[in-house]
């Protein structure tokens, strides 16, 4: 076999579907567990510096954003190490299909680990909707500042007069405790607010980690697909095997009778 052929031979046993989820999968988790990070961060200085001038009205709440850092570094290292898996699994999947008719075996606890994925993966699916919900929201918290910041730039074009009157109060959304000092900023502190570094990154990284937890459920659905076609698959090379056993034993058996009929017509003769 010359080295075109080999090569040929070795791109038909990739599993580019996959690898495709793979890649998805990764950039998906990269992104939300990156910028979410960085953002959660913005997040905690913006409330420090504008709406909670008290530190023990936001302690909890800080507490909960390092404890959900910290969660991000573990998403981040299991899904790594899942989508390795996982690759792994189609190469091996990708094989018992390719050499269905061919010396290769599969085995009892090879599907068995093929269903534990299917199930799993399935689990992750769903838990990854409540992330890409649960991510929309400080989306949605900063859109609305935003959106009054806009009002405030042009009070004119929007029938607004007293600009002063125009609010955001972070205390509604339940972040903070009511009794949080100031807790409302209205007018041009508020506008002075969405022109800071932190607030302008802070809500882009928001929509790019949302987005992230998008296409992680994509790359999630995607595998799923791909792992049960693939136990489909190893389920019908099993029993091909277990026919293609049978038929080798009664052909021997065959061959055997055939033999011995033979040794007892020459016994005769």
């Amino acid at each position: 076999m010359g080295c075109f052929e080999c090569c040929i031979k070795c791109l038909g046993g990739v599993p580019y579907a996959s690898l495709v989820a793979t890649i998805l999968c990764f950039s998906g988790v990269a992104l939300f567990c990156g910028c979410g990070h960085v953002a959660l961060a913005g997040t905690v200085a913006i409330l420090e510096q504008h709406f909670s001038t008290n530190t023990s009205d936001h302690a909890l709440l800080s507490e909960v954003i390092q404890l959900m850092q910290y969660v991000i570094y573990g998403i981040a290292s299991f899904f790594f190490l899942y989508g390795i898996i996982l690759l792994a699994e189609g190469f091996y999947t990708t094989s018992a299909v390719k050499e269905l008719h061919g010396e290769f075996k599969t085995t009892a606890c090879g599907r068995c680990i093929s269903g534990m994925f299917v199930f799993l993966t399935y689990v992750l699916g769903v838990a990854w909707l409540g992330v890409f919900g649960f991510s929309a929201v400080p989306v949605f918290m900063y859109y609305n500042i935003w959106s009054t910041c806009e009002v405030i730039k042009s009070p004119q074009a929007n029938g607004t007069a007293g600009v002063e009157q125009i609010c955001v109060d972070i205390r509604q959304y339940g972040i903070i405790p009511w009794n949080a000092f100031p807790g409302k900023i209205c007018g041009s502190a508020l506008e002075n607010i969405c022109n800071t570094n932190e607030f302008y990154m802070s809500y882009h990284l928001f929509i790019v980690a949302c987005a992230g937890a998008g296409a992680t459920v994509i790359a999630l659905i995607h595998f799923l697909m791909i792992l049960s076609s693939n136990w489909a698959y190893l389920k019908d090379a099993s029993k091909m095997q277990a026919y293609q056993d049978i038929k080798a034993k009664e052909e021997q058996e065959l061959q055997d009778i055939q033999s011995r009929s033979k040794e007892q017509l020459n016994s005769y003769t």
